[in-house]
């Protein structure tokens, strides 16, 4: 494969497209498949075929708006429909060429003007499973380009003057990483695409993996020949099985196409991928836990020195990134480092994805500029929160994050603004809650989650989080006092500091954040026994302070 055959086949793709008229782009990711597209697609074509219509109709990937699912995109006249279904196909069919169906319709150019597509530049406009669509808007050439025009020092050159940092939480300099393997000796190395997303209400990774599964693994052939790897490994969540089926397709196809494998491009270069299913163990998205998992053992992490980078897989050398991060690289070796770092602030380029959930209008995936302020996405891009209810703050980061309340929504989106405010980037998960959130609940439910997804390696971990469960617990039904209250603190600040990995050094940050802007909540439910927003049932501690008897 070289530039001239990737030309090529993108020019039958285009010549085969402008045969019709129109493009139907079905959304088929897991949130409209929930919604039965399937079945939409289907009767799409149906009408297309009884209706003579000079159009075809084409499986995509999520675009993004989820709440309004399930989607379809008409091209080229950009005419996005909602909520469409099987009994929808007659009349969105009828309307190629003429008047759009006003009651389906969707406008809403705040949420998409708002937003830089990099990562999910193909959104809706490429059928995932066709490697020849993925061709066709310059798939691959970025690839190409390395191996015949590129030395692996060049191309990690651009990478780190990209300024791109790992979208997986941690936010490390992603060059630095690339030159650390690319450095370390042995004739062995090995690349990990972490795509293990554990996060409540995170869906990032999931969503790219199903929707342009292609680019991940085209990142990861160049990283594998800017550090001298020739075998990589997926590292996928088993509860995303379309994910998987789709990726599964992928790897064959890019084989077929001579994109994976032996002297790829005609080249000395090799390399090839396999899939490895995680069994939804959350601390497997730590490197060395994840590692574990792949070699067959209890995935559970390990002290660091040494780095995955100098001894990981079997001790060899091993670049692991996330798969947000990869599906950065070809866009980057495509359109240049300075392209990429004109975008973000200072200390955090690009763009950044996000799974944007909870008491939101416009639930879905987004993808925005580094340094957009929070209540541009919550407000603008989200649509605020619904029925008339009023914001309270918006979670970060998952478990490892902590929750911002309105005062701070005006602060940019970076890694270290979010860390001053109390929180983090993490993985991309941002839930919104509203008045009818009760904090010192939400605390509790992801300490629960923590605790619940602790390997036990460590003590610290596996104990703490549990005795601040209860602890929470305690507050929750009024049963708590003041000592609690204390207790918690002192513990939040051990367990961060003694901990093995990241799991536990974070775990405590979602209390950590509540006790910080809502500890008015926490004084309530305990000097008051009154939980402000309701949620917390108190009957049992308020009966038991007054001498009665709850009656069931």
């Amino acid at each position: 494969m070289n530039i001239e055959e990737l030309e090529q086949i993108a020019e039958s793709v285009w010549l085969e497209n402008d045969k019709f008229d129109q493009e139907i782009n079905v959304c088929m990711g897991t949130g409209c498949l929930s919604q039965h597209s399937d079945q939409l697609k289907d009767a799409l074509a149906k009408a297309v075929t009884a209706s003579g219509k000079n159009a075809f109709v084409r499986r995509t990937g999520c675009m993004g708006l989820c709440a309004a699912g399930p989607l379809v995109l008409v091209d080229p006249d950009e005419i996005l429909y909602q909520h469409v279904n099987a009994s929808h196909a007659e009349a969105v069919v009828a309307s190629l060429g003429a008047e759009p169906v006003k009651e389906l319709q969707c406008d809403l150019r705040e949420h998409f003007d708002q937003q830089v597509h990099v990562v999910l530049e193909n959104s809706g406009h490429i059928d995932p499973e066709r490697i020849d669509d993925y061709i066709a808007r310059d798939g691959y050439l970025a690839l190409v380009t390395a191996l015949t025009e590129m030395k692996p020092q060049d191309v990690i050159k651009q990478i780190t003057e990209s300024g791109l940092r790992g979208r997986g939480g941690g936010g490390y300099p992603t060059g630095l990483k690339w030159g650390t393997v690319a450095k370390a000796g042995g004739d062995v190395k090995y690349v990990i695409c972490n795509g293990d997303e554990g996060d409540p209400g995170a869906f990032m990774d999931r969503s790219v993996l199903e929707s342009d599964p292609q680019r991940v693994l085209e990142g990861m052939a160049i990283a594998a020949y800017a550090v001298g790897a020739s075998k990589g490994y997926v590292y996928v969540r088993a509860e995303y099985p379309l994910a998987v089926s789709r990726l599964t397709a992928c790897l064959r196809d890019a084989r077929r196409r001579g994109l994976l494998g032996n002297n790829i491009c005609n080249t000395p270069f090799n390399f090839d991928v396999e899939i490895r299913l995680g069994a939804g163990a959350f601390v497997c998205g730590e490197e060395t836990a994840l590692i574990a998992s792949i070699e067959g053992r209890r995935g559970m992490p390990k002290p660091r020195p040494p780095y995955p980078a100098v001894s990981g897989l079997w001790g060899r050398p091993t670049l692991i990134n996330n798969v947000e991060t990869f599906a950065n690289i070809a866009p980057i070796l495509r359109k240049g480092a300075k392209w990429f770092a004109s975008q973000g602030t200072e200390k955090s380029k690009g763009t950044k994805v996000f799974a944007l959930t909870g008491k939101i209008t416009n639930t879905g995936l987004v993808e925005v500029p580094m340094g957009i302020t929070l209540r541009k996405i919550i407000e603008g891009i989200g649509g605020g929160v619904p029925d008339g209810h009023k914001f309270k703050a918006v979670q970060t980061g998952g478990p490892s994050g902590g929750c911002i309340p309105e005062e701070h929504l005006d602060i940019e989106v970076s890694y270290e603004s979010l860390i001053q405010a109390g929180s983090m980037m993490g993985s991309g998960g941002m839930i919104v809650m509203d008045d009818t959130s009760c904090m010192v609940n939400v605390a509790r439910f992801f300490i629960e989650f923590c605790m619940t997804e602790s390997c036990g390696k460590c003590i610290p971990c596996r104990a703490g989080t549990a005795q601040m469960y209860t602890l929470l617990t305690r507050i929750c039904t009024g049963a708590g006092t003041m000592d609690d209250l204390n207790l918690l603190v002192d513990l939040c600040g051990t367990i961060k500091e003694t901990s093995l990995c990241g799991l536990g050094q974070t775990a405590p940050n979602p209390v950590l954040s509540t006790l910080r802007y809502f500890k008015n909540e926490y004084i309530e439910h305990i000097m008051h026994k009154r939980c402000p927003a309701g949620v917390c049932n108190m009957k049992a501690a308020l009966a038991a302070e007054h001498g009665l008897e709850v009656l069931a």
